[in-house]
């Protein structure tokens, strides 16, 4: 079973949502009160902005599985799964939704000098950032005041508060980069083509020489031009790789715990479970247990 077919092909719980927005909108505003929070987990190709006033719970975000309490927000980038769950019978949680379109600006705004911080946030979106309580407290009047009305000066305050994020402090990247289906390097054909290998060998073991092997390049040189272009070691990237791809395994399909830690590149269960808990906080079969209670609501 190769990484890509099994990422491709398991499929579980997660819905695809129809978002109400057109091809004339900039964007649009969902400005929930006394949320309920009865929408299962889902996916949309829109880009979503949502602030959750007045609420605690669980935010699941790709395989990320974290309790927030009071306020959160978060961004979302486009077909990564995404669900909130609050507390039952409170009817006082608050939660504005901000949706828009991946291609709202094109690539040559995106390039432009002003418009960067705003491009590495969109693309930095696609694994899902929280943001500090000092940016929500900061943010909150601007994001509610955009839920009022929608004129020419409320495109103006989205902009803004798109720039405001991209520039936020203490932010958070939720999803682990394996767990989404994007993951490239264009400026490096070397680390690409070693990125490729690693997709379609990721269930057997993977000799450091092997790799430095297929770009011409001694174990020692290639450890360190690989930690430059991914700011990761060559060993914690593939453990990341095959841990992303094991919570996704865990989120949707019905595999037992034991051949998704094969399928995933484990060579023991004992090794797989004590490195899922150091790395996502679970053991895996709380990570599966979490998902299910949460995918009930």
């Amino acid at each position: 079973m190769k990484y890509n077919n099994t990422i491709m092909n398991e499929k579980r719980n997660i819905l695809r949502e129809l978002v109400p927005i057109s091809d004339d909108d900039f964007f649009i505003v969902l400005n929930h009160i006394n949320a309920k929070f009865d929408f299962p987990l889902h996916f949309h190709p829109e880009i979503e902005l949502n602030l959750v006033l007045n609420s605690s719970g669980k935010r699941i975000i790709g395989d990320s599985v974290v309790e927030y309490t009071d306020c959160d927000l978060a961004i979302i980038g486009p077909n990564t799964p995404h669900l909130w769950t609050g507390i039952k019978d409170n009817n006082n949680a608050h939660v504005v939704t901000i949706q828009f379109h991946e291609n709202l600006f094109s690539e040559k705004t995106l390039n432009r000098k002003l418009a960067i911080p705003i491009r590495e946030l969109l693309e930095r979106s696609k694994r899902g950032i929280a943001f500090s309580k000092e940016t929500i407290e900061a943010l909150k009047p601007k994001i509610l005041q955009l839920s009022d009305s929608q004129d020419f000066d409320s495109l103006l305050n989205f902009l803004s508060i798109l720039h405001d994020l991209a520039i936020a402090k203490n932010t958070k990247t939720l999803a682990s980069h394996s767990y989404i289906d994007y993951y490239s390097f264009p400026e490096s054909q070397r680390i690409e083509k070693v990125n490729d290998f690693i997709k379609e060998n990721l269930q057997n073991k993977i000799q450091l020489k092997e790799v430095a092997d297929l770009v011409n390049m001694s174990e020692s040189a290639f450890s360190h031009y690989f930690k430059k272009c991914t700011n990761s070691s060559f060993s914690d990237y593939i453990t990341d790789l095959r841990l992303g791809l094991a919570a996704r395994l865990l989120f949707e399909s019905e595999q037992s715990i034991k051949e998704i830690c094969y399928d995933s590149g484990f060579n023991n269960i004992s090794n797989f479970n004590r490195t899922f808990k150091r790395k996502m906080g679970f053991t895996p079969s709380e990570f599966r247990d979490q998902s299910k209670l949460i995918t009930k609501h």
